[in-house]
């Protein structure tokens, strides 16, 4: 339907488009709604984005089609800290909460604003972890989506936001384990400390298996092979939203097969009755990508 759009956008920079290989939100192998598909805005004068971060704190890009104009303001990333508080000072959520900040609030907690007017046919590129929020001064339309730099910086920002996020109860629609696995697959990494914040996380989430399977089979549990499908999206927990990557605790609600971590299905029922443990990935193919995962040398220009 949208066809002859989508190769419009396909124009842009490499660093911009929606499908590239310098974009790490490409790697994710299945759509996540917003963020590597594009979204559509039509707005009214007077209408509202409230204040936030793009979801773990990926780019994101947005092109005003018009006829109106936008207003738009920003704040440095690392002032998000400040901003948090102000949030929990007026009982609203950062995360999840409606807030739109007072810019009186900001410059007394000596807060620097971005404040720019986006015309029709700008672009806007709002960079890692940046807080912002807008407004629509006319009527007008506006796309946009999300990009992720596969850089040190980027991906430290996401994983860390995924951590928050865990920590808050609030869901990262970006599955980061998922995504790190597939790296290894799809990329040759160059930067070391890129390089060692992905290895990181797969030592972790490698060992994490390791130890689910341990324990399942001191219990007697028995773990059936399940396997992935190509283009399957990733699974969270029904309960507590998590990211759920490689075992599986799978029940029937509703008539429908749900999924849940390891920790809510024992609070559910700590002997797992009433539960089917499936495996996606076989521990010697895991460790075999971390194994052959290593630091590749630049190419020579």
């Amino acid at each position: 339907m949208w066809k002859l759009q989508l190769a419009e956008i396909m124009k842009l920079p490499h660093f911009l488009r929606l499908v590239s290989a310098s974009n790490s939100l490409s790697h994710v192998g299945h759509r996540v709604l917003g963020m590597n598909t594009v979204q559509l805005y039509m707005k009214v004068p007077g209408s509202r984005t409230p204040g936030h971060q793009e979801n773990n704190n990926f780019c994101s890009v947005n092109i005003n089609i018009g006829p109106g104009d936008c207003e738009w303001f920003a704040v440095h990333h690392r002032y998000w800290g400040v901003i948090h508080n102000l949030c929990e000072r007026n009982n609203l959520n950062f995360l999840s909460g409606s807030w739109w900040p007072n810019l009186e609030d900001l410059y007394e907690e000596n807060v620097p604003v971005y404040r720019f007017i986006q015309k029709p046919g700008d672009f806007v590129w709002v960079n890692t972890s940046a807080i912002h929020w807008v407004q629509a001064v006319g009527w007008c339309n506006n796309i946009a989506w999300n990009v992720g730099p596969i850089t040190a910086f980027q991906y430290r920002q996401a994983t860390e936001r995924y951590e928050w996020n865990k920590l808050h109860h609030y869901k990262s629609i970006v599955p980061m384990v998922h995504l790190s696995w597939n790296f290894t697959r799809n990329l040759k990494i160059t930067d070391p400390k890129l390089f060692e914040l992905i290895k990181f996380t797969l030592l972790r989430t490698y060992k994490q298996c390791q130890r689910t399977l341990i324990s399942l089979k001191q219990s007697g549990t028995e773990v059936k092979w399940h396997g992935r499908e190509k283009g399957e999206v990733s699974h969270y927990c029904v309960n507590c939203e998590v990211e759920v990557f490689n075992i599986l605790f799978v029940t029937i609600q509703d008539k429908q097969h749900v999924v849940h971590c390891q920790d809510c299905a024992v609070k559910l029922s700590p002997t797992l009755d009433g539960f089917v443990v499936l495996k996606e990935y076989h521990m010697k193919e895991l460790r075999a990508i971390y194994d052959n995962f290593t630091l590749a040398l630049p190419e020579k220009s």
